[in-house]
């Protein structure tokens, strides 16, 4: 990077003329600021003003069969119009939020950009991730890859994060020209007005890659399970935001493809916790244990856990991480932990159960649940929907890994992801190349 973009992208301020006052749900009718950050970029390059705009926009925990089991109109309009994966598209494993975002943003399985979990220790920092913790959220070190922001900003291209993992974090020493701090108060509708309110920037500052997220599906269906009413309504309320969006696309005129995708979806919690110390009780045995996640003291100890838990229940596979199936692409890191807990079907695992106290609170146990291989859960499967000028309208496609994500907008932007300075990414425009129209397919060639 050059010093000159490297010592302005550091100048980070709030932009006034987008600041918006965005409101949390009716239930609290707090007013939530939503103030805009910026890294100062400079312009959008000539090459960047050329090129057609792109909106990825996350729906957490909306499984690929949502918009047809709620009659989702919008978001069924956008696919008869554009693309769609009928039988969905395939989370990476774990199916986490974290993970999930990370690799659609950077086209790696979460072993190599290193996200391999919400929350994980990292053997060699001697250190914890944790999504609720602000310093290493935002600590650039933790991350791997290119995310698209990044990718976009090295090649002359504006881009704006409305909330995506990885976005308030300084990646390779860069961050997106407009982002905001995660606030999950911030309202839904404030959100698709930014979107909107950034592609009314004059040209040179126009960001032509955006992120937005929305997290009420996801919520609901943990809360209640993926069957429920309250999650009928939040497929509802954010279906209306799809056609907010739309609609409002629609009056700017702008070439402006919309890839709306999940992270994962959302399986009904089946029997009691899987209790591993049921069958190991030596918690010595590990330098950290965070939930299913297991840190060896030494690789005897990890033998020592590994042949204590194999063959133990049908309800779970339990593997060496060196071992692990070559289809989850989670055998190298060691933030993986090892051994390696894989569950048979969606059921929840812990290493041992809380102490029992009488004036404790009874545990709470989420109806839905994510994180499971999608091979064995296939609830697991995420959404993907694509409408736009360059998009073939009525195409459908078949299952895909989420890494093809990161090409697909990488083409539809004109970047070019052969010479990255992180290395080849994971992902492959070819299961999605037949959703683009010619013209789209030759662009950047």
């Amino acid at each position: 990077m050059n010093l000159p973009i490297f010592s302005a992208l550091r100048r980070m301020t709030v932009l006034p003329i987008l600041l918006l006052c965005a409101f949390a749900g009716a239930a609290s009718g707090a007013q939530v600021p939503a103030p805009v950050l910026t890294s100062e970029h400079g312009a959008n390059s000539p090459q960047a003003q050329k090129q057609h705009y792109v909106i990825l926009v996350s729906l957490d925990g909306f499984r690929y069969d949502y918009a047809v089991k709620y009659g989702a109109k919008n978001l069924l309009a956008l696919a008869a119009s554009g693309a769609t994966a009928p039988d969905g598209m395939l989370p990476a494993y774990p199916s986490l939020t974290f993970p999930n975002h990370y690799t659609l943003a950077t086209g790696l399985y979460p072993e190599h950009h290193g996200i391999v979990a919400n929350s994980f220790y990292d053997p060699h920092r001697k250190e914890v991730y944790s999504l609720g913790n602000p310093a290493t959220v935002t600590d650039g070190s933790w991350y791997g890859g290119t995310p698209l922001w990044v990718l976009a900003e090295q090649q002359g291209m504006r881009a704006a994060c409305f909330f995506w993992p990885g976005s308030e974090a300084a990646i390779q020493g860069v961050r997106p020209s407009y982002y905001l701090k995660y606030d999950e108060r911030v309202a839904n509708h404030a959100r698709v007005e930014q979107v909107l309110a950034w592609l009314q920037l004059p040209e040179a500052q126009r960001p032509h890659f955006i992120t937005v997220y929305f997290s009420d599906v996801d919520h609901q269906g943990h809360e209640h399970g993926p069957d429920s009413e309250e999650v009928r309504s939040a497929v509802a309320v954010i279906d209306k935001e799809i056609g907010a969006l739309r609609e409002g696309l629609a009056k700017l005129q702008l070439p402006v493809d919309v890839i709306v995708v999940a992270d994962h979806g959302m399986a009904t919690v089946q029997g009691d916790w899987i209790t591993l110390s049921d069958y190991f009780p030596d918690a010595g045995a590990f330098e950290k244990i965070l939930g299913p996640y297991l840190y060896p003291t030494s690789q005897a100890d990890a033998q020592r856990a590994y042949e204590a838990l194999r063959g133990r229940s049908d309800k779970f596979a339990v593997y060496r991480r060196a071992q692990m199936p070559a289809s989850l692409h989670d055998d190298s890191n060691p933030r993986a932990g090892d051994p390696i807990i894989v569950t048979n079907g969606p059921y929840l695992v812990r290493f041992s159960a809380p102490p029992a106290s009488a004036s404790a609170a009874p545990e709470h146990k989420q109806v839905g649940a994510h994180g499971f291989d999608p091979a064995r859960v296939p609830e697991m499967k995420a959404s993907f929907f694509a409408a736009g000028p360059d998009i073939v309208a009525g195409a459908k496609v078949a299952s895909f890994d989420n890494v093809d994500i990161y090409p697909l907008v990488a083409k539809l932007l004109g970047l070019d992801i052969e010479q990255l300075k992180t290395g080849a990414v994971d992902g492959d425009l070819q299961p999605l190349q037949r959703i683009l129209k010619p013209a789209a397919r030759a662009a950047a060639q």
